[in-house]
């Protein structure tokens, strides 16, 4: 009832509807920024030079992969095919990731920080609670006992492993019933990876392109993984599904917007008002924000906000304190903790 109430406020002032204005400005400016990365690869020939232009090449993409994640909610189109080609545009043709990561997503969405039912919550290498932590064996237990050092370097992996897994994904689902959708999908992933190997082996050579590659890789899986980190890592975990309104709420941050966070984060330091609202436009969330604040705080539910720095150091304090319980092992169990 509590959740409705609150829709109705937010559908009534407008913040559900279509902004295609917003849109073809974010997918125009987001593209002209891979369009330039690869101009400057074309024009200025010093190694050097090319080094910093990977780093802004990871800028690019994950910017435009901030615009795939809002077609996967339906955020940019009415219609799910429109959503989903912009997705395919935006992320297999330019970043050269697939949609298949979407399935996850979407049950992280459905209940989040839940221990049994968000995927994002459980990770081989990772522990976000005590319990998770002594479950952990070998390697894997190894990595948790020091995660808080080794989170940020575990980073820089990402996006060789989320092209790898994705790929792998689509294939799969070449046999499945969408699978007309999904050779589009892979065709356009082929197109994509054939240019961005193509202008990087093109004007630099082996042990250059090699170079660029690992730079632009790393950074990118860095930027990626630290921005969607601050939405719910070091957030309650939930051993039971809460009604919506709760469970949306009380396992995410936000971190305070300002115009620099807003474009770092491709609007998900409003990662409260996202989770309420998966399909609202992302230019909508401010507005959301102060009706959402104003809703929770007459009911007593606490919408935490808080800043970049502090939101890093509670991740990692987290970290750090779970696995304590392998550094310094108890006679048991530990309670079950906050977490992501």
């Amino acid at each position: 009832m509590d959740y409705a109430t609150l829709r109705k406020e937010v559908a009534g002032a407008g913040l559900l509807e279509r902004q295609y204005g917003y849109y073809a400005y974010k997918m125009g400016f987001t593209i002209g920024l891979l369009v330039l990365s690869y101009s400057l690869l074309v024009i200025i020939d010093n190694f050097v030079f090319q080094l910093f232009n990977a780093a802004f090449l990871a800028f690019a993409f994950v910017q435009i992969g901030f615009i795939m994640h809002d077609a996967i909610h339906m955020q940019i189109f009415k219609g799910r095919l429109k959503n989903e080609l912009a997705g395919v545009l935006t992320g297999s043709l330019t970043v050269n990731v697939s949609s298949s990561w979407a399935d996850l997503h979407l049950r992280h969405h459905s209940a989040p920080n839940h221990v049994d039912l968000d995927p994002d919550i459980n990770m081989p290498v990772l522990a976000f609670s005590e319990e998770q932590a002594l479950d952990k064996k070998g390697i894997a237990k190894f990595m948790v006992k020091h995660q808080a050092f080794i989170w940020l370097p575990l980073l820089t992996t990402v996006t060789f492993i989320m092209r790898y897994g994705n790929t792998a994904t689509l294939v799969k689902n070449l046999r499945g019933k969408r699978w007309r959708f999904h050779l589009t999908e892979a065709v356009c992933l082929l197109a994509g990876g054939a240019l961005y190997f193509g202008f990087i082996f093109s004007f630099l050579n082996f042990t250059q392109a090699i170079a660029f590659l690992l730079v632009n890789n790393v950074l990118t899986g860095l930027y990626m993984g630290t921005a969607f980190a601050t939405n719910h890592k070091a957030m309650p975990l939930m051993k039971e599904k809460l009604d919506f309104l709760h469970m949306q709420v009380l396992t995410a941050r936000n971190v305070k917007s300002t115009l620099l966070t807003d474009l770092w984060f491709g609007g998900l330091n409003y990662q409260i008002e996202h989770h309420l609202f998966p399909s609202m436009p992302r230019n909508n969330y401010g507005k959301a924000n102060k009706i959402i604040k104003a809703f929770c705080q007459k009911h007593s539910i606490e919408h935490y906000e808080t800043g970049v720095f502090q939101t890093y150091k509670e991740i990692l304090r987290h970290f750090h304190q779970i696995g304590a319980v392998l550094r310094k092992p108890k006679s048991g169990a530990g309670q079950l903790t906050s977490a992501d």
